[in-house]
């Protein structure tokens, strides 16, 4: 059996949380790693507590990164 990678890209939070075992957040331009997390949650994750609460610590953290449009 060989080791696997899988990458997903997403800009569903919800997803990324219920699949991932690792999330890594990117800024806006230039795109640079914002947050790097390690999803230490057991499956399956949908609807549990520690995934809605991941997900929206997750949101928070997005929302309080000034938009692109809010630079120009």
């Amino acid at each position: 059996m060989r080791a696997m990678t899988i990458l997903f890209v997403t800009h569903d939070v919800e997803e990324a949380v219920v699949l991932a075992n690792h999330i890594v957040m990117m800024s806006a331009r230039p795109g640079r790693v914002r947050r790097a997390v390690n999803v230490a949650l057991p499956q399956p994750r949908i609807g549990t507590p520690g995934a809605v609460a991941l997900t929206a610590e997750l949101r928070a953290s997005l929302e309080a990164e000034p938009s692109q449009e809010a630079r120009t």
